[in-house]
């Protein structure tokens, strides 16, 4: 069985929940609180030097990290059902999404970038919300206008075509940590009309930062 070290919340650590509840690949969690610092301990370094997460080790002990570099295991080590649609030209347009996801946004808005900018250099926490926000709606924009324009994206179904791939994976996590920073999602309704059709399915909600073995109790999702 594979073992994911993860933590509820991370963005990351819920796309690579989703890919393997996907692929229906059974896996244990252990949680990594980043909040209390555990990612810095000498066990957990041992297995990403970085202190991020998620880690996923395999039945054999190899231990991955990067969550892009595992879905990319993942689909190469089990094949179906896919990340990716079949035509070319829609497997591009998938990783342009998942990488405005991975690469534009999150690398800006993680929780290390946020400490600093308070811790180190002494921005309030309105200035904070005004970097994160930024990002945000500056790159959701980009999506939202190219899910428009797209001939592979229908109005009221996933990123593309009609099942979920690599881009619903990224996109979704990203949403759910822009509500928690009070970003207007309103601002983009095809993005909200994606992110209601995939929490309809079954990997989405299973992988719900809300009911996971190390979310805390005033946040756990009764109903």
């Amino acid at each position: 069985m594979y073992t994911l070290y993860n933590y509820f919340r991370s963005s990351t650590s819920y796309r690579v929940r989703i890919a393997l509840n996907y692929k229906n690949i059974p896996y244990r969690q252990k949680g990594v609180n980043l909040v209390k610092g555990e990612q810095w301990s000498p066990e957990y370094t041992g297995l990403n030097p970085q202190g991020a997460v998620p880690v996923l080790i395999d039945e054999n002990g190899y231990a991955l990290t990067q969550s892009l570099a595992i879905l990319d295991y993942l689909e190469e080590t089990h094949p179906a059902p896919s990340f990716y649609p079949e035509d070319v030209k829609e497997r591009a347009f998938v990783r342009q999404i998942a990488l405005i996801v991975s690469c534009d946004i999150h690398p800006v808005n993680n929780l290390r970038v946020l400490k600093y900018l308070t811790e180190n250099l002494g921005i309030s926490e309105e200035q904070k919300l005004d970097w994160y926000q930024k990002w945000i709606y500056d790159n959701m924009s980009s999506i939202e206008i190219m899910l428009n324009k797209s001939p592979h994206h229908n109005k009221g179904e996933y990123c593309c075509g009609s099942a979920p791939t690599i881009a619903d994976f990224c996109l979704i996590p990203q949403v759910y940590n822009a509500r928690r920073y009070n970003c207007d999602m309103t601002r983009f309704p095809l993005i909200e009309a994606v992110e209601q059709k995939c929490l309809a399915y079954p990997a989405f909600i299973k992988a719900d930062p809300h009911t996971q073995p190390d979310t805390p109790e005033e946040l756990r999702r009764t109903g």
